[in-house]
Formats: structure tokens, C-alpha cells, sequence
């Protein structure tokens, strides 16, 4: 028989945390390479942006070389940003966006299908009353 000690500790035992799905699913390897380097290179940028300031203030003669530098990375990162959204559209050219439509979308489309379908029924009726030679009389006789 258990003791009443180990009984409660088992039933107060809670995980730490809870394992959740992600919301989102995880971006394709080269995607993911060009925004970690367009990060690092921005990072590195404001970083320098920065130092270009401080050695502003303080007279340095490094400012100037710091400054130039800053324009030139400053190039550099708007570059690294816009592969990141180069490399993401080519990607998604070449392997696909799978899209789910919403739901309203998708009631729409059934809505217009509907539409289409009792459309060509009635023409097709039509068509069916012309060929069998009906001038509007309701019987033959």
C-alpha cells in the first residue's frame, strides 16, 4: 500500500512547461540563411552606426573612416535585407505556397458554382425544348 507522502507528491507533480504545436510553420533552410546573415549584418551595421557617433562626439580622427564605413554597410544591409525577400519568392516560386482559402472564400466559390451549374441546366433545357420543336404549347395534340 502506498504511503499517503508519495501519493500526494505524484498528484502535485506538474511538467514545467507544456509542448504546444507551432503556429507557424519553420522557414525553408535557405530563407532562413539569408535572415540570419541580413541580421547579423544589420546588427553589425548599427554597431558601427553607433561607434561612428560616439567617435562624432569625441573628436576622434577615426570618425570620418567610421562614417564612410557606415554608408558603405549601410548599402550592405539594405542589400541583406532585400536577398532575404528575393530568396523567399524564389522559393516560394519554385516549391509552391500551400494556401488554404477561408472559409468565406470558399463559400463564395461554392456560391458561383451553384450558380454556373443551375445555369447550364436551364440552357440545357432550353436547348431541349428547341429540338423537340416546342413553340411554348403545353401538349402536342
Amino acid at each position: 500500500m502506498p504511503s499517503g507522502r508519495g501519493a500526494t507528491r505524484e498528484e502535485a507533480y506538474q511538467p514545467l512547461w507544456v509542448e504546444e504545436p507551432a503556429r507557424r510553420r519553420r522557414l525553408p533552410d535557405p530563407v532562413r540563411n539569408s535572415a540570419v546573415r541580413a541580421v547579423l549584418i544589420i546588427a553589425l551595421t548599427l554597431l558601427q552606426a553607433m561607434v561612428a557617433f560616439l567617435c562624432t562626439l569625441a573628436g576622434s580622427w577615426l570618425a570620418f573612416p567610421m562614417v564612410v564605413s557606415s554608408v558603405a554597410s549601410t548599402v550592405v544591409a539594405t542589400w541583406g535585407a532585400l536577398d532575404v525577400w528575393v530568396t523567399r519568392q524564389v522559393w516560394n516560386q519554385r516549391h509552391g505556397v500551400v494556401s488554404t482559402p477561408s472559409s468565406t472564400a470558399r463559400a463564395l466559390r461554392r456560391e458561383r458554382r451553384k450558380a454556373r451549374r443551375q445555369a447550364r441546366v436551364a440552357e440545357r433545357t432550353q436547348e431541349r425544348i428547341r429540338r423537340q420543336g416546342g413553340t411554348g404549347r403545353l401538349s402536342h395534340s
